[in-house]
């Protein structure tokens, strides 16, 4: 599978931010679907995941309330709405798939992913 994420760019601060990840090259509806962040100097952390059938969501504690993880399994694509966007949120941010073998399942950490897209750029000014 391929991943091609797209939708960043520069924001202030309280502002808002799609990104979108066009899947190809496999059955994306089988795959549970995550997005990851990478600041400077900071390990990439987990920010969202989404199962299979999308009936499962799921968030790291400091986007709760402000990021949204949605999928169309009928585009291939899975999106991320950020809401109320904070300077923290800057980062590089990266869409990720991984093969379930079953719905429902969260997957938070980064070696559970087999599948990474290229990284878009979110940068939030104060």
């Amino acid at each position: 599978v391929q991943l091609q994420a797209s939708g960043g760019g520069l924001v202030q601060a309280g502002g808002s931010l799609r990104l979108s990840c066009a899947a190809s090259g496999r059955t994306f509806s089988r795959d549970t679907m995550g997005w990851f962040r990478q600041a400077p100097g900071k390990e990439r952390e987990f920010v969202a995941g989404i199962s299979r059938s999308g009936g499962t969501r799921y968030y790291v504690d400091s986007v709760k309330g402000r990021f949204t993880i949605s999928r169309d399994n009928a585009k291939n694509t899975v999106y991320l709405q950020m809401n109320s966007l904070e300077p923290e949120d800057t980062a590089v941010y990266y869409c990720a798939a991984s093969f379930a073998v079953r719905d429902g399942l969260e997957l938070k950490n980064s070696g559970q992913y087999d599948t990474w897209g290229q990284g878009t750029q979110v940068t939030v000014s104060s």
